[in-house]
């Protein structure tokens, strides 16, 4: 049964995949290929369900969207939805990350925890239903970068119980528990009951 993730970004796609692939194996997430929606929700939930309702209008398919992002305590939690585009229109995960290292320089290492955020909605338009669940993944930021995997923030980010970066971990291990793996095991249930038919 096809699922439509409503992104254009192929690294969440495969993402997606490999996380619900295990659970939920009768279950193909396949990319958006549809007109990029207007994200002008000012929560990860609205946003997240915009993304869906656009592509589940586009397509006629069931439909994910997350919204996620990092956030980081001594900045009140920013970049937070705008963790895409901190560094500025059109700039790119690097300039988001540079901006960021840069604005927590002078940050003592016990006042830079931070977490990640994912906001999961779901939208099956056959039946009119919708819901968004959420996952968080806690840590700090490191004050460089390292490691060559993940995307995004993942190279300063030492997630909670260890001492190297989301982007040092493999791509299993990252998957069994980060943000998108927490929110999707609680969208799991949702998508047997109000998704996948009988």
């Amino acid at each position: 049964m096809k699922v439509v993730l409503a992104t254009h970004n192929a690294h969440k796609v495969e993402e997606f995949q490999g996380i619900l692939g295990r659970a939920l194996p009768e279950l193909e997430i396949v990319a958006y290929d549809g007109p990029d929606p207007v994200e002008d929700g000012t929560s990860f939930d609205e946003n997240a369900l915009i993304k869906a309702r656009v592509a589940a209008a586009h397509t006629g398919l069931p439909t994910l969207a997350d919204d996620s992002g990092i956030c980081v305590d001594v900045l009140g939690g920013a970049p937070g939805i705008f963790s895409a585009l901190w560094a500025g229109h059109g700039k790119g995960a690097v300039a988001n990350l540079e901006l960021l290292l840069d604005q927590l320089a002078d940050i003592a290492p016990e006042h830079r925890a931070a977490s990640f955020a994912c906001h999961i909605a779901i939208v099956n338009p056959a039946s009119g239903f919708e819901t968004v669940v959420s996952g968080t993944w806690p840590g700090r930021l490191a004050t460089e970068v390292h490691g060559e995997g993940g995307f995004g923030y993942d190279p300063i980010f030492v997630p909670e119980g260890h001492d190297i970066t989301a982007a040092e971990l493999t791509a299993e291990q990252k998957n069994a528990i980060s943000h998108r793996a927490r929110a999707f095991e609680a969208a799991i249930p949702v998508l047997r009951m109000n998704v996948i038919p009988d």
